[in-house]
């Protein structure tokens, strides 16, 4: 009985031996997202994001309601976020990355014409501190690339400026109605149009070509989603496919979009055919909401009309890489949830 005894024990000890070992070689990186905050309003998702146990927050613009010209207008509604407790808790608690839209870029739906884009992102550089030796402040417009490592986990965090570049868009008529088209845009299907430049596009491709497990593209505007008639990428369209084909030519693995500015959260989930499919999270927003969902038949679950933000975490251990997408409600509950592994999203599966 006593040799029985030590022998049960034995092997128990070595139980929990192995699996405490096995639990060590899980690496994970967490992120979190949001977008579309008004300086002026309580921002509570910030409290619940900083409880999280994150290594990095995005801020996918509309970070401030701006809209001015005035560059003191700018910096004093900055201010105003600067000084909220929710702010500065998240802050704290995690490293903080952003990316404009509109309304912090300074003009509602605004582009490559809008003409304080210079000061604008002088502004926006100095405070989201970015790196005085940083390649984003040594190029047109704040796009970038941030790496988070943890062990042997590599995960590029690719911040696009949506904004800088960008050709106007085209204005709905009466008579697009008819031909299906709705809310304020169709798509633009002029070849010479662009959606980022072609300094940025340039700068993209060796991005893709670099080593890394996953590669979060921090988009202000939708990518993956149906078209609606609300500013998004699928208002240019040959620029979306642009992307596609990138990833395919590249062999970029793992390449996960998020975005926000719609006032609302769903995940979705693209076909590119040859390649695996470009999922998209969008969280929106922090404060705003909307009265109407559009429709979206890549949409995965439901969508999410409360406040919310987003989290992506890969967890990576010796036979494979897990992520999990998220939107998170003011309960601090995850009210969207889904599950893949990094071969889904990969060539080389």
């Amino acid at each position: 009985m006593r040799l029985l005894s030590s022998l049960l024990i034995i092997s128990l000890l070595f139980f929990f031996a192995c699996s405490t070992t096995q639990q060590r070689e899980i690496t994970s990186i967490k992120i979190a997202f949001g977008s579309c905050a008004n300086q002026d309003k309580p921002q509570p998702m910030l409290d619940i994001a900083a409880s999280q146990g994150l290594d990095a927050f995005v801020f996918l613009g509309d970070n401030i309601y701006g809209d001015s010209r005035v560059m003191d207008t700018l910096k004093a509604k900055y201010r105003r976020l600067a000084s909220k407790s929710s702010f500065q808790n998240l802050k704290a608690k995690a490293d903080i990355y952003a990316v404009w839209d509109d309304h912090d870029y300074g003009e509602n739906d605004s582009g490559r014409h809008y003409p304080y884009k210079k000061e604008s992102k002088e502004i926006f550089m100095e405070f989201w501190e970015v790196p005085e030796n940083s390649d984003r402040r040594t190029h047109d417009g704040i796009y970038g690339v941030e790496y988070l490592k943890k062990g042997d986990l590599i995960v590029q965090l690719i911040l696009l400026d949506t904004r800088t570049f960008r050709d106007d868009l085209i204005f709905r008529r009466k008579e697009d109605t008819l031909n299906g088209h709705k809310n304020d845009y169709i798509p633009n299907q002029n070849p010479d149009s662009t959606f980022l430049g072609e300094a940025q596009w340039a700068w993209l491709e060796t991005i893709f070509k670099a080593p890394a497990d996953v590669r979060i593209i921090a988009s202000s505007n939708q990518f993956s989603h149906e078209y609606n008639g609300w500013e998004s990428w699928t208002n240019v369209p040959h620029q979306q496919k642009r992307m596609l084909e990138l990833i395919k030519s590249t062999q970029a693995n793992g390449v996960i979009f998020i975005s926000g500015d719609v006032h609302w959260g769903e995940i979705s989930k693209m076909k590119n055919e040859g390649a695996y499919p470009v999922y998209d999270v969008t969280s929106s927003g922090i404060t705003q909401t909307w009265d109407i969902i559009e429709p979206n038949n890549n949409r995965i679950g439901n969508p999410v009309a409360q406040n919310n933000i987003g989290t992506i975490e890969i967890l990576k251990s010796e036979n494979a890489v897990k992520i999990e997408f998220a939107l998170i409600d003011s309960s601090a509950q995850k009210i969207e949830l889904h599950k893949l592994e990094l071969s889904e999203i990969s060539f080389d599966k």
